[in-house]
């Protein structure tokens, strides 16, 4: 018999921040110095920021579990970052997630 473990269900991580007017700089740094970090921590499977045209930040994130983004959601990195973000936006990330239901590719380690 054959289960599917929860732990090994990748999930999706993704939202929009508004920068307050005068903070985009901040706000860039602020999240471009949590790229290459969380890239290297277990179980990342992808890991990006974007720019908006309107200004607005997106990030998307792919983990291999949601054990895994718990303890990326841990890590002193973040909560630092999410500490200081209420500082650099306007009201609240507009922030989903979800189990990845079409198939995800492979990775080699």
């Amino acid at each position: 018999m054959t289960t599917t473990s929860r732990a090994q269900t990748p999930v999706s991580l993704y939202g929009f921040l508004t920068p307050k007017p005068g903070h985009a700089d901040e706000l860039r740094r602020l999240l471009l110095d949590l790229v290459e970090p969380s890239r290297g921590h277990g179980g990342s499977l992808q890991y990006h920021l974007h720019e908006q045209e309107d200004g607005r930040f997106f990030l998307y994130e792919v983990w291999r579990s949601q054990e895994d983004l718990d303890r990326h959601n841990a890590t002193p990195l973040l909560r630092a970052c999410m500490d200081e973000l209420p500082n650099h936006i306007e009201g609240v990330p507009e922030v989903y997630s979800g189990e990845m239901r079409s198939p995800y590719p492979a990775v080699t380690v």
